[in-house]
């Protein structure tokens, strides 16, 4: 697949750290052109400075907030020309029991992990049907495929990802995009490390016991790893990959069959 996207300009958001920046990582080594955006422009400027290339950028903005999308999105496609590669990275996970959850925790998921997703394609989707060529690729959760206790927002958000990746699909299957959801497991990202620091200091248990847990969900024993993930995405950017689209692809060593 190297080269595959020489000469597409794709955008990664929440690009800093984690899957996102191991994303764009790969995609850039497939011969992308990158814009990371999200929030922490030191972090965006010191993943820039290790991709290869020379006309990647980066663009600042909360993925929720409607006017900073528009203006993101113009900006970096006056730069770069259209985002045909759109991946929607960016996602928070807060824990709680229903009972206890907040409207304003409630809002807040949905507001980044799926009224993003939603803003970022919307931006995107233009130039890729002018283009006759686009790929979106979502990256939702096995919490939206199955589901999980104490996290009843983030599960709920992550399940409108997959319903938006259908519709979506559906709406430009004959224009030569492809849109997909590819839904990890727990993953060694900063959301884990806080999670099993949250089981810590709730349940006594050492970081070793706790991190045992979260591994356990996964059939295959282990924590997913950001690299496998970002391996997934690129296959589904490919041509090889044009008849997949619509679908939720799990990175999860066989939690969700």
């Amino acid at each position: 697949m190297s080269g595959s996207l020489a000469g597409k300009h794709a955008l990664v958001t929440g690009a800093a750290r984690g899957i996102g920046a191991a994303i764009a990582l790969r995609l850039a080594a497939e011969g992308a052109t990158l814009t990371l955006l999200g929030r922490d422009a030191l972090r965006l400027q010191t993943l820039l400075a290790t991709l290869p290339g020379k006309r990647h950028g980066i663009a600042v903005a909360d993925v929720a907030d409607e006017a900073q999308v528009a203006a993101a999105f113009a900006e970096t496609q006056l730069a770069r020309g259209p985002v045909l590669v759109l991946v929607n990275n960016a996602g928070q996970a807060e824990s709680a029991p229903l009972h206890k959850t907040s409207t304003e925790l409630w809002q807040r998921m949905l507001a980044v992990n799926l009224t993003g997703t939603f803003l970022c394609s919307r931006a995107a989707l233009p130039g890729m049907l002018q283009a006759g060529w686009g790929r979106v690729i979502n990256i939702a959760s096995t919490a939206g495929q199955r589901g999980y206790a104490y996290v009843a927002a983030y599960s709920a958000a992550k399940h409108g990802v997959l319903g938006l990746t259908r519709s979506m699909a559906l709406e430009v299957a004959k224009k030569g995009i492809t849109v997909n959801a590819v839904c990890p497991g727990y993953t060694e990202t900063d959301i884990l490390t806080e999670s099993i620091a949250n089981v810590m200091a709730k349940t006594g248990r050492s970081e070793a016991e706790a991190r045992a847990e979260f591994a356990a969900s996964n059939p295959q024993g282990r924590i997913v790893q950001p690299q496998q993930v970002a391996d997934a995405v690129a296959w589904l950017c490919a041509d090889a990959a044009s008849a997949m689209t619509g679908q939720a692809l799990s990175v999860s060593g066989g939690e969700v069959m």
